[in-house]
């Protein structure tokens, strides 16, 4: 919903407060299920913003990919050679054989 946000997009999204005060409310939470967020003006001004659920979480995640991102390209920028370790002598370190990993899945995100 949120991958494609134009002008007109935007625009569809405003309502005035006074719709609530009018009883729409429900109507404007069925066209938030449809648009995935709204922008309430009072005044001819933003006042708050509504969000569908996934909507919301689907930015948290995005927000906290995107720390991770920063975080990880921190440490990569301060790494140094020494701290990273051969995957063998780390297997070897760790007690960790070729064989206990064949029958391992892994899954990466």
């Amino acid at each position: 919903m949120l991958n494609n946000i134009s002008i007109s997009r935007i625009m569809n999204a405003l309502i005035p407060i006074s719709r609530f005060n009018k009883g729409e409310g429900n109507k404007i939470f069925e066209e938030l299920h449809e648009t995935g967020f709204k922008i309430v003006l009072k005044n001819n001004s933003p006042v708050c913003v509504l969000l569908t659920p996934e909507t919301y979480e689907k930015m948290l995640e995005v927000a906290e990919n995107y720390r991770l991102l920063v975080e990880a390209q921190e440490r990569m920028a301060k790494a140094k050679t020494e701290d990273f370790l051969p995957t063998k002598k780390a297997m070897q370190e760790l007690g960790i054989s070729e064989a206990d990993l064949d029958d391992t899945d892994v899954e990466i995100e």
